[in-house]
């Protein structure tokens, strides 16, 4: 596929803003824990980032309906801009005392975020060609998942050598850079009609699209049960895995998180090699993407053996890859253009709210029933989307819509 110029920006713009949201966590995260020495302290930056981009993808609808699609993405990454400078001077005098203002900023700037990835992902049918959709949302997953392997550790290695406050200006140049980039690409009509509706039905009108599309209900329902499923693979849950399960020390987390990723990477850049043979049979790959996670995860918390274990880890992330991008194609090609951007703000809602609360009841189940338990639980949740991609795989296909 060649890519043209609007993607190519919208790519790249979202790419560094991406970047900069991970090495401004890391700063984060470090500066209060350095300040209060509290663990718990600093766990309460994640919660306060996925708390405000459920109220964001919750509220961005009234916002759709209001403004240009492009204009919303620039708009919001240049508030993400302004805000993180006010955050960069704030760490000046920053105390123990008074360190909790910090939670303020970045709640806001995770609420301007958790608009972009939705209208991100809504822009590209307008960018992209039909027959190079798999193909792009390849490469956009590709990308992200490059970014989010890499950054992290780019991100502790950059503290080693600067400064949170120095760290934060840096990501201030890249946010600045990103900003523009999105300035640059071409407007879109994103509005069908003239109609101005009520608040309350604009919200609703995401909900109610899902509700209506058969195809969209289930994948609705995929995504529920998929999020709730990926919460053990967070770090407090697979940190306890490689402890007590595989009896190693800590550095086999990093191992077997980079082994997800890596099996993430070459999910995606399966779909983009052979996006012809995935475009004829995406109700099939979904399919055996789900039952493979499925087996995995199963034979993943019953294994005890650590490079057994990196291998798994691998083949999760690969097949939950190859099943995720054909079905981001569906949601892309199932509505109007018009109506995607509250299709994905409703999808938004439900994998950041479900994501919150799972992670909380997996911690505690892990406590109750035992590390493996929690395992074989995600594995089952993943049985039941299988189910439900096998009978419905006649709906998994990429529809003709106008475009």
């Amino acid at each position: 596929m060649k890519m043209n110029r609007n993607f190519s920006l919208l790519l790249l713009g979202q790419s560094l803003a991406n970047i900069g949201d991970v090495l401004y966590i890391v700063s984060v995260i470090s500066t209060i824990f350095v300040l209060t020495g509290s663990a718990i302290a600093a766990s309460f930056v994640p919660f306060t980032i996925a708390s405000s981009m459920f109220i964001s993808s919750l509220l961005t609808p009234l916002l759709v309906e209001k403004l240009n699609l492009k204009w919303l993405l620039a708009g919001s990454q240049i508030a993400k801009t302004i805000l993180l400078f006010i955050l960069g001077l704030m760490l000046i005098g920053l105390t123990a005392a008074n360190y909790y203002f910090i939670f303020l900023i970045i709640g806001w700037i995770a609420f301007f975020d958790g608009c972009a990835n939705p209208i991100r992902q809504t822009l590209t049918p307008y960018y992209v060609k039909l027959e190079h959709l798999i193909q792009a949302n390849g490469i956009s997953e590709t990308v992200t998942q490059v970014i989010q392997a890499g950054m992290w550790f780019v991100g502790s290695s950059l503290l080693i050598i600067v400064s949170s406050q120095q760290l934060i200006w840096l990501v201030g140049c890249l946010f600045i850079i990103a900003s523009i980039l999105l300035c640059l690409l071409e407007s879109v009509s994103n509005h069908e009609t003239t109609e101005i509706k009520g608040k309350l039905e604009k919200i609703k009108e995401g909900w109610k699209t899902l509700s209506n599309s058969p195809v969209l209900r289930r994948i609705a329902w995929i995504e529920f049960l998929e999020t709730i499923a990926a919460t053990v693979w967070i770090a407090a849950i697979l940190y306890v895995f490689v402890s007590d399960a595989l009896n190693v020390d800590e550095k086999w987390w990093g191992f077997i998180n980079g082994a997800n990723f890596l099996g993430l990477i070459l999910g995606s850049a399966y779909c983009i090699k052979f996006s012809s043979f995935v475009e004829k049979k995406i109700g099939t790959f979904i399919f055996v993407g789900s039952f493979s996670s499925f087996l995995f995860t199963i034979l993943f918390s019953l294994n005890s053996i650590p490079l057994i274990s990196l291998l798994l880890s691998l083949c999760v992330g690969l097949f939950g890859q190859i099943k995720k991008i054909p079905q981001q194609t569906v949601i892309q090609t199932s509505v109007s253009k018009e109506q995607l951007s509250t299709v994905y703000t409703s999808l938004g809602a439900i994998g950041t709210g479900i994501f919150g609360v799972g992670s909380l009841v997996m911690g505690v189940l892990a406590d109750f029933l035992g590390i493996r338990m929690v395992f074989v639980i995600s594995g089952l949740l993943l049985a039941i989307v299988s189910i439900i991609a096998h009978k419905n795989k006649h709906l998994f296909v990429r529809n003709v819509m106008e475009r």
